[in-house]
């Protein structure tokens, strides 16, 4: 895939939450690519950030919320969609602190995630 146009990074440790993912944005017409986890992610950033990351807060070594914090500093234009299978009110006090478009309760609703897609991405707007 072209890295050098607009596209979508899904982080995710679970590969059945990435494999369904993938298959709504690629159904919707919208590039991504697909990371088990943060540093496998932040790996492939020097090749181009996307528009948009959708991560999971739960995952092992370097939580979504970790990993938005350094997205805030290193990618600044990327739009961040927080997953949730667990919410909790403080990890959704953590998250807001660095704006995300969305913050999304597992099983994620798919027009309310293409929507967040849509506001940092106009291309793939639902409008």
């Amino acid at each position: 895939m072209d890295t050098t146009l607009p596209w979508v990074a899904v982080v995710d440790d679970e590969e059945s939450i990435r494999r369904a993912l993938l298959r709504l944005l690629r159904s919707a017409g919208i590039p991504a690519l697909a990371f088990d986890g943060a540093d496998s992610f932040l790996a492939a950033l020097p090749a181009g950030a996307p528009c948009c990351a959708l991560l999971d807060i739960h995952m092992p070594r370097r939580s979504g919320l970790e990993l938005q914090a350094l997205l805030a500093d290193q990618a600044p234009q990327t739009g961040v969609i927080i997953m949730t299978g667990h919410h909790t009110p403080e990890e959704y006090a953590r998250a807001q602190h660095y704006r995300p478009l969305a913050y999304l309760h597992k099983p994620v609703n798919d027009l309310q995630l293409l929507a967040a897609i849509g506001a940092v991405c106009p291309s793939w707007s639902l409008s």
